[in-house]
């Protein structure tokens, strides 16, 4: 198949192939009814997925294994949970197996791939993946449109501001030392892809977009994606600043043009069962959840429940 881990480990390359042909032989075995297909995406998918060398000198895989299931177009929601019920023995065996999370995202169909096309995590999957089972990539995403790096909407940005937000919160609240360390370099990650997105300089490789923004801590940040190690790039604070400065970027870019519409104000009624702050009505549920996120940010103040269920149902 051909994977290159971006940790530059044959051993990895080989693990990762060898556990590729091994899941895929199982899930055809399973025959799921109405699963369509499976592939291989995130950063393993890109080529990008780190390596970690122990103390003994042991590589290892360092991030999540995740695996995007197509279902036939028309899946209802209990046909969505069916394929996630008979996937998930699958999960657990290569979880405890290769000791990092072996993850199934079992919500797409044809239809919503093109719906959501326009999503950074759609186009990153479009442009690096390995097929795994049932139908091939280029099946499973014919009609749906490739877009440039360079193109990405406004919210792409927003969202991912909103999405690392939370990490940053939770890493401040939690006395995890991963946890912490992760997730700050993570925001200081997703600070500077925001910024390249609003700027129309987002690249598809994580070196090319260093090498775009010039800056020594987004390039520690990538270095560790690849080659993580124990410590934090910079202390969470920095990581507070380089956050702040990106929203401060995007808002500026866009944000406040955002108008109120009544689909976004009914969106939020149907999952939320409410209105919430009635200053904020209309607004789109990212934009309304990232402008609070700044606040409490910017206040160093603990989550509030609320807003973490706000995040939960709109990342």
């Amino acid at each position: 198949m051909g994977v290159h881990v971006a940790g530059d480990s044959p051993a990895m390359d080989r693990l990762v192939d060898e556990t590729i042909a091994a899941v895929g032989a199982e899930i055809d075995a399973l025959a799921v009814p109405r699963l369509k297909g499976v592939v291989l995406g995130g950063g393993y998918g890109r080529g990008e997925g780190g390596v970690i060398v122990g103390a003994d000198g042991r590589e290892r895989l360092s991030n999540d294994l995740d695996f995007y299931v197509v279902a036939e177009d028309g899946s209802s929601d209990s046909d969505i949970a069916a394929i996630g019920k008979a996937l998930a023995p699958v999960s657990e065996k290569w979880t405890s197996k290769l000791g990092i999370d072996v993850d199934f995202c079992v919500a797409k169909t044809p239809w919503r791939l093109r719906h959501d096309q326009e999503r950074v995590m759609i186009q990153e999957l479009l442009h690096g993946y390995f097929d795994v089972a049932g139908l091939k990539g280029e099946e499973l995403f014919a009609g749906v449109e490739r877009r440039e790096a360079s193109a990405f909407p406004w919210m792409e940005a927003a969202r991912l501001l909103m999405n690392r937000g939370a990490g940053l919160i939770m890493a401040m609240e939690s006395d995890d030392e991963a946890f912490i360390v992760r997730n700050i370099n993570k925001c200081v990650l997703g600070a500077g892809d925001a910024r390249l997105i609003v700027r129309g300089e987002y690249r598809w490789k994580a070196l090319d977009r260093a090498e775009v923004l010039g800056e020594d801590l987004y390039s520690s940040a990538v270095q560790w994606k690849f080659r993580p190690w124990s410590s934090a790039i910079c202390t969470w604070e920095v990581a507070r600043r380089a956050w702040l400065d990106a929203e401060a970027e995007v808002m500026a870019c866009g944000g406040e043009g955002c108008g109120r519409s009544i689909y976004s104000a009914v969106r939020w009624v149907v999952r939320r069962r409410s209105l919430g702050d009635l200053d904020s009505v209309g607004q789109d549920p990212v934009v309304r959840i990232l402008k609070r996120m700044t606040e409490i940010i910017r206040e160093r103040a603990p989550f509030p429940p609320d807003l973490m269920q706000d995040w939960k149902v709109f990342n």
